[in-house]
């Protein structure tokens, strides 16, 4: 399969020009160079930066040009210390994968879709001829399958008007269910060779959500553990979640959980991928901090292995605080050993 060289190992840096309050103080202080060093210093080739519309443009469409001054100074970061930058979308004029934001008609309304090509525009006249430094990822998590042709309608639009600036840069593509690896096998063939094929994987989600208080059937005082067998695996999901990604019973129900579920898990994925002959990449995966940092760790361990074997590249989730941060308390005693399988 296609290797998307220079994008292999990565985090996001959740929450700072996106899911935050959008204040000056936020912009300013929740990431600093010195986290940018620090990435880099890890070993790690990129990040992925999630933003809203609310930081580049005014609710009329007009763009702000502080907002940009903001992403300037944090591509300038990046390129001071050898790292490549994603710049994902994470909400756009109607529409945003949280029901909580209030955004919604980005896929009836044809005015909204026009602001959300003028954006694309506008970010690939400021970056998207910088080589292979910087990559754009169009939105962040469809949810609804019902949108599936009517996103892959809109996309291969917007992606056609960037080409018109940006003949090259790389632009992630992903599916409904919240970009789920299922999707894929649904989104249009690639529009041409630098497209890539981007989906999210916190699987299996009882354990990674474990105690997570945004899913409504969560007990959150739930926990589990990473060598929990695929028959504990399935009773809890049975009791906390209503579906599952991959069937706990193509395992052996005596079996703690191991690479052979990820394998399962992307096989579709991989083979469509080569069919197409389009790179895969996970921008978002991680362990909710209510699981036990040692088994952080061993999920890490788990799923990158996976990854490494079919030059999946990818992202964790997420740098810092969002239920899930590296430097965050939790995870100071293992960050050492968690960062060798990102």
């Amino acid at each position: 399969m296609r290797e998307w060289k220079g994008y292999n190992h990565g985090i996001n840096l959740g929450g700072w020009f996106s899911q935050c309050d959008h204040s000056e103080d936020r912009y300013d202080n929740f990431i600093t160079e010195d986290d940018i060093k620090k990435i880099s210093e890890w070993g790690l080739d990129h990040v992925r930066l999630p933003i809203d519309y609310n930081l580049i443009a005014y609710d009329n469409g007009e763009i702000k040009t502080k907002g940009f001054n903001y992403l300037d100074c944090a591509l300038l970061w990046c390129e001071r210390h050898n790292l490549n930058m994603i710049i994902d979308l994470h909400k756009t004029f109607g529409y945003s994968f949280d029901a909580g934001e209030k955004e919604d008609g980005f896929f009836e309304r044809s005015d909204y879709q026009q602001r959300f090509y003028r954006l694309w525009e506008e970010i690939a006249r400021r970056y998207g001829n910088r080589g292979e430094g910087v990559a754009f990822e169009l939105l962040n998590e469809v949810t609804d399958r019902d949108y599936c042709d009517r996103w892959n309608l809109i996309a291969d639009e917007c992606i056609r008007r960037i080409r018109v600036i940006a003949p090259r840069v790389k632009i992630l593509v992903g599916g409904y269910w919240n970009n789920s690896i299922e999707a894929l096998k649904d989104l249009k063939p690639p529009f041409d060779e630098n497209i890539i094929y981007n989906f999210h994987c916190y699987e299996p989600l009882i354990f990674t959500h474990q105690g997570a208080p945004w899913i409504p059937t969560m007990d959150t005082s739930f926990r589990i553990s990473i060598n929990s067998t695929y028959a504990e695996l399935k009773e809890a999901n049975t009791r906390m979640m209503s579906q599952v990604a991959v069937s706990y019973d193509a395992f052996d129900p005596d079996k703690s959980l191991g690479t052979e579920y990820f394998e399962k898990y992307f096989s579709e994925a991989v083979r469509i991928a080569e069919e197409r002959n389009v790179p895969l990449y996970c921008g978002e995966y991680g362990v909710i901090n209510r699981a036990e940092p040692e088994e952080i760790v061993k999920w890490y361990e788990l799923i990158g292995t996976t990854f490494d074997k079919y030059n999946i590249g990818r992202a964790a989730w997420s740098y810092r605080a969002m239920d899930f941060g590296f430097v965050d308390d939790h995870m100071a005693g293992v960050l050492d050993k968690v960062i060798k399988y990102l």
